[in-house]
């Protein structure tokens, strides 16, 4: 049985305020009437109440004091102030003592009962009205999902299911949890088939309707945005998933105008080496190997696999015509970010500025291998809520702020997203197959063809192979691989994990952010 919501209303007229109580009463709340604060105060010290309304100007203990004194015995309860005066100083005055609303003489009914819904009923509407919404739009999203052909398609129904997981993790109803995760689930399952379909012909076409990929970002997408007598700011956030932006972008909100938000297709594998290489380059790997040998390492050699970035990103510059000189900047946990405020001068002096942040990367990492941190972010929402955390007590986050001040624009962007894997798939291979858990490159793989995305001929999706008969397979929707040898320790470690190479939504339709500086 739902408990009844308790009010306590003081006012020296209170008397005059009886239809308004039998209004609320017909409506299920119980009100506790007193016509002065010393009695308002009594009851609050013996008697817990859901809200309070205080008339400002009683005689005696006036509204402020009485407020004041509740506030002292209860900090936390939601009070209401009604007054006959719009004076601003008496507003101020009662807002800064931390009051939940204000109303003025005369009120309605209506208002009061507005109030307590805004006050104290605010989340439970609001849950009960999102998951009526989710439950009403759940088999439109369905037949969508069934429907989807294009990219177009494809990231429509990306954006309308993060956010409906964003609002339903908001809710207090974790019903609809589950409904959510099968038809994300069903929609990861047929976005493979997609990708499967027109992955290789996107690679190969010029064609209109493919996809902006990673080696087109910067011409297509952000090129254009980079204009004389401005400066710019090119912020690449390793690991940024869709809803990781979106989660806040609400911070950004005082100090930049979004003008621009746009998903793109971040390339296979979904991993820093392959997709953020061919970011800075303007190239795909396989051309990236060919054109600048020294500058690509492969997937068995033991080095920095992204190492020359800013050599890569000057040479697509200067194909595209920009000669001017860049700052260039990666932040790294070798790298503290607490140094970036000490960078804004260089941003100022140049038109081009670009800073490699690795930070939500390496949580990812650490989730896995710590355990304390996968107890913070143990599912999506935590993650969310650990991602904005950081941004918002981060020293980048004052950069920002800082340079939106100077006048510098800002695009935000990542090379590829993340995916929480559950399902262990078996693969053998020799001693020089890679690492990644959601693809693998090797000659001589073992696996079961109608698990993965295989590409035998890696010149097709222009990758380079380290030998003439290697291949490369791609995990989809959940699953991640797995080597026989000690399978069950491997499987426990590895599942539940955020990963990055293989083919989801989450990894593959990741943001393109434009805004300017306010």
């Amino acid at each position: 049985m739902t408990k009844k919501i308790t009010i306590l209303w003081a006012d020296d007229e209170i008397e005059l305020l009886k239809p308004h109580i039998i209004f609320l009463e017909a409506k299920g709340y119980e009100v506790i009437p007193v016509n002065n604060g010393i009695a308002a105060v009594e009851y609050c010290k013996n008697q817990q109440f859901d809200i309070i309304f205080l008339d400002e100007q009683m005689p005696g203990l006036s509204g402020l004091d009485t407020l004041v004194q509740i506030k002292s015995i209860h900090p936390h309860i939601p009070i209401v102030m009604i007054t006959k005066s719009e004076a601003e100083d008496i507003m101020e005055a009662a807002i800064g003592s931390q009051i939940n609303d204000y109303l003025i003489k005369p009120v309605n009914p209506n208002q009061i009962l507005l109030s307590i819904k805004k006050n104290i009923q605010q989340t439970e509407i609001i849950t009960q009205k999102t998951t009526m919404n989710y439950q009403q739009e759940f088999s439109q999203l369905g037949i969508l999902i069934m429907q989807a052909e294009t990219w177009n398609d494809w990231v429509e129904i990306f954006k309308k299911l993060t956010q409906w997981e964003i609002q339903l993790t908001r809710s207090n109803d974790r019903g609809m949890d589950e409904v959510l995760r099968m038809q994300k689930n069903e929609a990861n399952t047929n976005f493979a088939k997609c990708i499967k379909k027109n992955y290789i012909q996107w690679i190969q076409s010029n064609s209109e309707d493919k996809p902006i990929l990673s080696p087109s970002l910067f011409k297509d997408k952000i090129y254009h945005h980079i204009q004389p007598n401005t400066k710019t700011l090119v912020l690449v956030i390793d690991n940024l998933r869709y809803d990781h932006w979106i989660s806040i972008r609400p911070l950004l909100n005082d100090y930049y105008t979004i003008q621009d938000e746009s998903l793109y297709c971040s390339i296979l594998p979904t991993s820093t080496q392959y997709a953020r290489n061919a970011l800075f380059a303007g190239l795909m790997p396989l051309e990236i190997s060919k054109i600048y040998p020294d500058l690509w390492i492969n997937d068995e050699e033991n080095e920095q696999k992204n190492q020359y970035e800013e050599s890569l990103f000057i040479s697509q510059l200067k194909r595209l015509g920009y000669t001017e000189k860049i700052y260039f900047e990666k932040i790294t946990a070798i790298n503290p970010g607490k140094k970036v405020i000490d960078k804004i001068h260089n941003i100022l002096q140049h038109q081009l500025s670009v800073i490699v942040y690795n930070f939500v990367d390496t949580l990812s990492h650490a989730r896995t291998e710590m355990q304390m941190i996968k107890e913070l972010a143990n599912d999506e929402a935590a993650y969310r809520s650990l991602t904005i955390s950081w941004f918002s007590h981060s020293s980048l986050f004052e950069l920002l702020k800082e340079i939106s001040k100077k006048g510098v624009n800002l695009i935000i962007t990542t090379d590829h997203g993340a995916v929480r894997v559950q399902n262990p798939i078996k693969v053998v291979g020799d001693k020089t197959i890679t690492t990644n858990l959601r693809y693998k490159q090797g000659k001589a793989l073992v696996y079961n063809p109608k698990e993965v995305f295989e590409i035998k001929k890696p010149q097709e999706v222009r990758l380079p192979s380290s030998h003439i008969s290697s291949s490369y397979i791609f995990a989809t929707e959940q699953d991640f691989f797995a080597y026989p040898n000690n399978f069950n320790h491997y499987v426990q470690y590895y599942r539940d994990s955020f990963q990055h190479g293989g083919i989801s939504m989450e990894e593959m339709i990741v943001p393109c952010i434009y805004a300017k500086a306010k």
